[in-house]
């Protein structure tokens, strides 16, 4: 509970914009306006239309179309800066939220339906187990459910950033925790056979 409190805080808060970043992207962007205008001063476009070699005012033009495409290329990338750290930080959460559906997994790996048989013999070695059907029916359950919440915590962070990659990473997780609940399902059903 509380550590789905936490992440729905984490995904709540990713909602939000990241101003101080929006603000140094507006900064460098302002910066690289500057620059240009300040080299368009020192070289006039009228000095290269007076100049009577052909060959270097193509390359003027050439270096000048070549910065322009670099300076949007940059721009872009600026643009999707606040996108790629919110995109780290849910996977970073996402992978938190995978570690535990494995963690419920492995506690219910032990808990096998054909304990309860009456020809079940275990080893010296072999871990405690839950020899009451309704006990062994209620825990099992119990993983499925918290599987269950766990792939639903996942979809907060698809529903908070709207990335198709997040999405992707968030339909992964609820796939892994839907298949394990549906093998565990699979153990109920055969302790209700058994019953």
């Amino acid at each position: 509970v509380s550590l789905s409190r936490d992440l729905a805080k984490g995904a709540k808060a990713l909602e939000a914009p990241l101003w101080w970043l929006r603000g140094l992207i507006a900064a460098a962007v302002i910066a690289g306006a500057l620059v240009f205008v300040f080299v368009g001063t020192i070289l006039p476009l009228d000095r290269l239309s007076r100049t009577s070699d052909a060959l270097q005012s193509v390359q003027g033009i050439e270096a000048s179309l070549n910065m322009i495409i670099l300076a949007v290329i940059g721009f872009l990338a600026l643009i999707r800066t606040e996108e790629r750290i919110k995109r780290k930080q849910v996977f970073r959460q996402l992978h938190g939220l995978r570690s535990l559906i494995h963690v419920i997994d492995m506690h219910q790996l032990t808990k096998d339906p054909a304990t309860l048989s009456a020809n079940f013999k275990p080893t010296s070695h072999s871990p405690a187990r839950i020899t009451n059907a309704a006990d062994l029916a209620r825990y099992l359950d119990y993983c499925s459910e918290m599987l269950s919440i766990t792939g639903k915590i996942a979809a907060l962070f698809a529903q908070s950033v709207n990335d198709a990659v997040v999405i992707d990473g968030v339909n992964d997780v609820e796939n892994l925790a839907s298949n394990l609940s549906r093998k565990i399902w699979q153990k109920i059903t055969l302790i209700d056979d058994q019953v």
